[in-house]
């Protein structure tokens, strides 16, 4: 009788210990991650970096205001893409696999948002990048793609028509970087330059990582343009223009939203960057009411907001509302959630997709380098 009544004792107390593991797993906390991809290494860290926060302090807005569902908090897994399509993809399967992700805000670069976006499609992940311009990315059919920024259909033309009839420049130069981003943007431009009657003396293109544009500057110089126009990022400009006012060649500057950051100023040297253009997608946060609270709080913490730190905030937002409105840790019901969501209050204004994924109503802002700032010009809205 004694030795039953050891053994029944030993499995009562095995019992009890799995009740109470059982109990402590149900008060633990459940952690749904959102991830973010962008360059937070090499030379476009700053932009990255900015990127990462926006949608970081996204993150901790929807903490504070409780479960997303049940006891659920989100948590935001950075990964870098050093801007390179390959490891995108890397970062990209890393993702996939995991399922506590339930979406990624991502890529910057259009070439690795490209790269990385058929895998999220396969994986049934919501991908919303805050910066990719390339039209052909939404035109491939993938259902999970959406982005809150304005595409270079929209852009290029609208800064052509800049040129054209507001500087009236009529003979210039086209240059690009030859990848996605750049070189697609540059197209759009050089098109609706043509079409408005304006003429391309060159068309250009260099590497990313090139350090000597001498001998193209001087080809460049030779004949004589009114205006450069460059599809890339800041890094290679803030080169070009230096490089260029010390062959002579004095034509003023102009490009995307992939120039449109304080680093190209710092590092061309604002006398060099002066009188440069950038168009970028949208007006400068510091005029919008909505983004007044985030820009304080940002810059409060960060000090100046990136450029695209908003878009960032806006579409981590989203994701996470998706999530919440889903209520539950399931991708499939999560993208459901962002294809269905209309007029969405984003810091940046409303935000409302169409069925390509593509952001609906978005303007373009023409900015221009003076007294060592990015000084804002004009409002572009869509036609």
């Amino acid at each position: 009788m004694n030795f039953k009544f050891k053994i029944l004792d030993f499995r009562w107390l095995v019992l009890a210990g799995m009740v109470f593991v059982l109990c402590g797993a149900a008060r633990k906390e459940e952690v749904v991650l959102i991830g973010l991809v962008a360059p937070l290494t090499g030379d476009q860290a700053y932009i990255g970096t900015g990127v990462l926060q926006g949608a970081q302090m996204a993150v901790e807005d929807a903490n504070a205001k409780g479960p997303l569902f049940g006891d659920a908090k989100v948590e935001l897994l950075g990964l870098d893409d050093q801007h390179n399509p390959t490891q995108a993809v890397l970062a990209a399967n890393k993702l996939a696999a995991n399922p506590d992700v339930m979406g990624v805000v991502g890529h910057f670069n259009s070439s690795c948002t490209k790269a990385a976006s058929a895998i999220y499609h396969e994986g049934r992940m919501t991908q919303i990048t805050p910066a990719s311009t390339n039209p052909e990315i939404s035109r491939q059919g993938f259902d999970t793609f959406f982005r809150i920024c304005a595409t270079d259909d929209v852009q290029g033309p609208a800064a052509a028509e800049f040129v054209w009839s507001k500087l009236g420049a009529k003979r210039i130069a086209v240059m690009d970087d030859h990848t996605t981003y750049g070189k697609g943007l540059a197209d759009e431009f050089e098109k609706k330059f043509k079409a408005l009657g304006g003429t391309v003396l060159r068309r250009d293109a260099i590497t990313q990582g090139e350090k000597d544009f001498t001998p193209l500057l001087t080809k460049v110089k030779s004949v004589n343009p009114e205006l450069i126009f460059y599809g890339g990022v800041y890094p290679e400009l803030a080169l070009l223009i230096k490089q260029s006012r010390k062959t002579g060649l004095d034509a003023p500057w102009m490009g995307g939203d992939g120039i449109f950051d304080v680093t190209l100023i710092k590092l061309a040297t604002p006398r060099f960057s002066h009188g440069t253009y950038a168009t970028m997608l949208g007006v400068d946060p510091h005029s919008l009411p909505s983004a007044k609270d985030f820009v304080a709080r940002y810059e409060a913490r960060h000090g100046e907001i990136g450029s695209f730190s908003a878009y960032a905030y806006d579409a981590a937002n989203v994701l996470i509302e998706a999530i919440r409105r889903a209520g539950a840790k399931d991708r499939k019901r999560v993208l459901q959630e962002v294809r269905k969501m209309k007029d969405f209050q984003g810091a940046l204004g409303v935000v409302n997709f169409d069925e390509k994924g593509d952001a609906v109503g978005r303007s373009i802002g023409v900015f221009k380098v003076e007294e060592g700032k990015f000084k804002f010009i004009e409002e572009i809205k869509p036609a």
